[in-house]
């Protein structure tokens, strides 16, 4: 039987080249926190999420004080059973943000490193509905100083121009005429037969202000409009999903199946975004995969494609992974040794076992905020 017997965590913090911005925020640099979880046999399995724009220590703090230590000397089997015993732990904490990340990355680590003990990729480990590859869009069309709608529209193209047959962009930040001009030249850079999700980063706070926007955006046949409001505002969600022809997609920043199954009961979203790095890690992914099929509802999980990929390929009611064709937005590639390949639109699945890739240890040291700390 093997037993766990370290926690290793750190915190890095890597810049963007270009400062970036959102509907509602703009992002000058992104920080990680980082997990290793070691076995008595010498197998290691690795976990990570995305901690903000800064301040993404508290994840990492969360780790190495109130969850690591629970899990040194258990057999990383009982991933269930450990999932359940952090997630009581930490009831006071908080059962959402920065202490549900850290239970997500430990977990995947867990995960992971199952997976590598056994000699197989995480997708086939978890029991394989794709293999070879799986479908996967594009995302992109960031708002950057001095980009204008036809540069948007080149951008879009490019990724189609690659074999992609569904795009993402930006929207919500500008004025109804500013947001017209860019997803009309979208939609005319990439011709009629790609799919162009509208992402709004949760831009309104008001259900007319939405219609408004919705209305000028019609016409330009969106797939989906992302996160038109805040997390925590489902009743609006289901009020747009109403009133709109344009799918209806949220969840990234949601946690926990309990939550999901209010936004399902109430009709909020027709696609959720799940995110394992955020929702509770790949155990908690799964549960909330599986309420949502009972609803008829998929998933076409948020970020962080080296992950969903296998998560995909693994799922039946998800349908497309996000993925980012360069490191500009999602520089977590910086820290990795192995990069997903793509073909015709989809990704291909990866060979090697577990998540298939490991940190890179000189791109960790050079953008370490803190440093590799054990808990044994």
């Amino acid at each position: 039987m093997a037993k766990i017997v370290s926690v290793s965590s750190c915190t890095v913090r890597v810049p963007l080249d270009n400062v970036t911005s959102f509907a509602t925020r703009t992002v000058a640099a992104r920080d990680y926190a980082l997990v290793k979880i070691r076995t008595d046999d010498g197998v290691e399995g690795i976990g990570f999420c995305y901690g903000g724009s800064r301040a993404g220590h508290l994840v990492t703090l969360a780790v190495r004080e109130l969850l690591g230590p629970l899990l040194v000397g258990h057999d990383p089997y009982q991933v269930e059973g450990l999932w359940q015993r952090m997630y009581q732990e930490s009831l006071l904490q908080g059962r959402m943000g920065a202490v549900m990340r850290a239970i997500s990355i430990l977990d995947i680590a867990l995960w992971d490193r199952n997976a590598r003990a056994a000699k197989l990729p995480l997708y086939k480990y978890l029991g394989a509905t794709h293999l070879g590859s799986v479908p996967a869009y594009t995302s992109g069309g960031y708002y950057l100083d001095g980009k204008t709608p036809d540069m948007l529209g080149e951008e879009m193209a490019s990724y189609a121009a690659l074999g992609f047959k569904a795009v993402k962009m930006k929207v919500g930040r500008l004025d109804p005429d500013a947001e017209e001009a860019r997803i009309k030249a979208a939609r005319k850079a990439i011709g009629p037969n790609v799919l162009l999700m509208l992402d709004a980063n949760n831009a309104w706070t008001d259900l007319p202000t939405a219609l408004r926007y919705m209305k000028r955006y019609e016409p330009y046949d969106p797939y989906w409009i992302e996160e038109p409001f805040g997390p925590d505002d489902i009743e609006n969600h289901a009020r747009l999903a109403e009133r709109t022809k344009v799918i209806v997609a949220t969840g990234e920043i949601e946690v926990g199946r309990w939550r999901f199954l209010d936004l399902l009961k109430a009709r909020g979203a027709q696609i959720l975004q799940t995110d394992a790095c955020v929702c509770g890690g790949i155990s908690e992914f799964r549960r909330i995969a599986a309420t949502a099929d009972s609803f008829g509802v998929t998933l076409c999980p948020h970020w962080f494609h080296d992950v969903h990929v296998h998560l995909v390929a693994a799922i039946p009611n998800c349908r497309f992974v996000e993925f980012f064709a360069d490191d500009q937005v999602l520089n977590f590639r910086r820290l990795i040794d192995r990069q997903l390949q793509h073909k015709d639109g989809n990704l291909i699945l990866p060979s090697e076992p577990g998540l298939g890739f490991d940190f890179d240890p000189k791109a960790i040291q050079r953008y370490a905020h803190e440093g590799w700390v054990e808990v044994r």
